[in-house]
C-alpha cells in the first residue's frame, strides 16, 4: 500500500496559526455557552501545539543527557 503524499502551499506553522485564528473568530460569533467554550479550548490547544513545534524545531534544543 502506497502512502498518499500532499504538497502544502503553506508551512505547518502558518496552517496552525490560521486554524487558531479561525476557531477564535468562530467562537466570537457565538453566544456564551458550551459550543463557544469548546472552540476557544481548541484554539488554545492549537496555540500550544504551535509553541511546542517552535520549541522542538529550535536550533538550541539539545538531546537529553
Amino acid at each position: 500500500m502506497e502512502r498518499r503524499r500532499v504538497k502544502h502551499q503553506t508551512s505547518f506553522e502558518e496552517r496552525l496559526a490560521s486554524q487558531a485564528r479561525r476557531l477564535r473568530d468562530e467562537a466570537n460569533k457565538l453566544p456564551p455557552g458550551g459550543e463557544r467554550d469548546d472552540l476557544i479550548r481548541r484554539a488554545r490547544q492549537t496555540d500550544t501545539v504551535l509553541h511546542l513545534n517552535e520549541w522542538l524545531t529550535s536550533p538550541g534544543l539539545a538531546a537529553p543527557k
